[in-house]
């Protein structure tokens, strides 16, 4: 473990590496994968699959950096009674999604769409979680709702979190901006996020999550710029 500078916007930070962890946010079939529920429902996955090989490469320094892999994952019960109420936006904004539809998986499995411990909840093959990570499932936005995420980092004593994952501006940037509530310090890495909502735009989401992240919430850098600083 060691005391590192990592190049970033608005300025340079500095981290403790036995004090931080890599937090990955639902890379996940049914956001990133063909088959999944993005792209069962219309919506074009290039965005979050651009963020898979980078994530790749960023959880390989960290890892030979000794920083500890916690993923997030959404996922529901069976039941859906960790959905919200009827009335509830979190189940109405949902409902076009099919979420809890029976599927078959790409690789022949019966699945349900953002139902827990099925294919369409596993982290994408690129990115599957290895022996001593820690998975923790969340059923909103925001990893720290109704989560042991607070609780896990503050028994490890983290300070930084080292952010990647899909939608930026959705359950990225929710965690992100929690997280900072909680007084963690976050370093998000731009090239290891995606976002479907507003790509094609003139300026996309994803571009504003990373302005506002910069300039109120965080600090923003890439995966080359992590692995240099740390390797």
């Amino acid at each position: 473990m060691a005391i590192v500078s990592v190049n970033a916007r608005p300025e340079p930070v500095t981290i403790d590496t036995a004090r931080a962890v890599a937090l990955v946010v639902d890379m996940q079939n049914d956001f990133c994968s063909k088959g999944g529920m993005f792209d069962r429902a219309g919506i074009d996955i290039s965005p979050t699959r651009r963020a898979v090989e980078p994530t790749a490469a960023a959880l390989r320094a960290l890892r030979t950096a000794g920083v500890a892999v916690v993923y997030l994952k959404h996922g529901h019960r069976p039941d859906l009674s960790d959905l919200g109420p009827a009335a509830a936006p979190h189940r109405l904004k949902h409902r076009p999604l099919a979420v809890g539809t029976r599927v078959v998986a790409p690789d022949g499995r019966e699945s349900r769409i953002l139902i827990r411990d099925t294919w369409n909840t596993d982290v994408v093959d690129e990115l599957r979680p290895e022996p001593g990570d820690t998975v923790i499932y969340k059923t909103r936005y925001s990893g720290f709702y109704d989560t042991e995420l607070d609780a896990e980092l503050k028994r490890r004593g983290v300070t930084w979190l080292i952010m990647a994952g899909v939608s930026t501006s959705v359950c990225v940037e929710s965690t992100l901006r929690d997280a900072m509530f909680r007084d963690y310090s976050c370093l998000l890495l731009a090239d290891c996020t995606g976002e479907s909502i507003g790509h094609g735009l003139s300026r996309s989401n994803h571009d504003a999550s990373l302005l506002v992240v910069q300039t109120l919430f965080g600090w923003v850098s890439d995966s080359a710029t992590l692995a240099r600083a740390i390797t």
